[in-house]
């Protein structure tokens, strides 16, 4: 794993440049900002005053207006965007592992979200980006940002979209075919119920059966399922259950598992876009590069963190 320290020094000799380079485009995009989209919000904000009395002219005056400056927003900042991730983000992946590739505009596939069975709710809405896949060790892996909604609509068919997930999704092979399914849920229970949560667990209509380990720390955190108790404590061993644990307070947010097929499948949630230059912050400084690096560098590390790399199987 990559130190802050190796961090810094190629941020001073390597991404500087480009740094410097980007910094221009950003202020001049910010220059265009606010020679059109101010005066667009200016203008349409004095014409919404000025026909308040009509009944709902002002409001919709001031969503067009919206919906104009968003426009706007989005087509200065995406090439700006797309540069920054060409020139930054694939850098400091390969900083972290040369044998990792990466698209800022691909994902992780439908396919293997729906594997996963982490979600059981359909989803409307599929999109993502900054897809990161290779090899790390012995280990095969892919992840991205995903985010996955459903639509709903109203008695006057107005629609309303509902996050399912949004965050990190991340695809690692265990190097072993699984007979069963095996969730490792995040247990909200715990909190609100204490010594009945496991009553409420064992009520679950969308998983299989509740499986009862012998880790009192994991339990708190955690609540499994699987339709194969037997390799469901076979796969969370002493040892994985320990290192999951740690995992989730490293992350500090919750934690979603599943082992299925041959693979081990982990989302973990964010309401923030993950490496997304911010245009309105300079890119001369180290503390949001680090951000980027910590993010990147906590998937890449799930193989570490969680011994994907020892071998105690074979595939079947």
């Amino acid at each position: 794993m990559k130190t802050l320290n190796e961090l810094r020094d190629y941020y001073n000799s390597e991404l500087m440049p480009d740094l410097k380079k980007l910094e221009g485009v950003r202020l001049a995009n910010v220059r265009k900002m606010v020679v059109m989209i101010g005066p667009t919000l200016a203008v349409g904000g004095l014409l919404a005053l000025a026909l308040h009395e009509a009944e709902d002219l002002p409001s919709f005056i001031l969503v067009l207006t919206a919906v104009v400056a968003a426009i706007m927003y989005a087509a200065i900042v995406r090439g700006y965007v797309s540069d920054f991730k060409r020139a930054i983000i694939e850098k400091i992946v390969r900083f972290i592992d040369e044998g990792l590739t990466y698209n800022p505009t691909a994902y992780i596939a439908p396919g293997l979200y729906k594997d996963s069975r982490l979600f059981t709710r359909r989803y409307d809405v599929y999109k993502g980006d900054d897809h990161v896949q290779g090899k790390v060790g012995a280990t095969a892996i892919e992840f991205s940002e995903l985010h996955t909604q459903y639509i709903t609509r109203d008695s006057k068919g107005r629609t309303q979209h509902h996050t399912i997930f949004k965050g990190l999704f991340f695809v690692g092979d265990f190097n072993k075919h699984f007979k069963g399914r095996t969730f490792v849920l995040p247990d909200r229970s715990e909190k609100l119920f204490g010594s009945l949560s496991k009553v409420f667990q064992s009520m679950s209509m969308t998983r299989p059966e509740l499986v009862k380990l012998e880790d009192p720390e994991f339990e708190k955190l955690f609540v499994v399922y699987s339709d194969d108790q037997i390799e469901a404590r076979y796969i969370l061993s002493p040892s994985l259950m320990r290192r999951i644990t740690e995992f989730k307070k490293k992350a500090g947010r919750t934690v979603s598992l599943s082992f299925l097929n041959a693979n081990v499948y982990i989302a973990i949630p964010y309401f923030k876009n993950l490496f997304e230059p911010r245009i309105f912050q300079t890119l001369l400084d180290f503390k949001p590069i680090q951000e980027y690096f910590e993010d990147l560098q906590l998937a890449v590390g799930i193989v570490e963190d969680l011994n994907l790399n020892t071998r105690i199987w074979t595939k079947e």
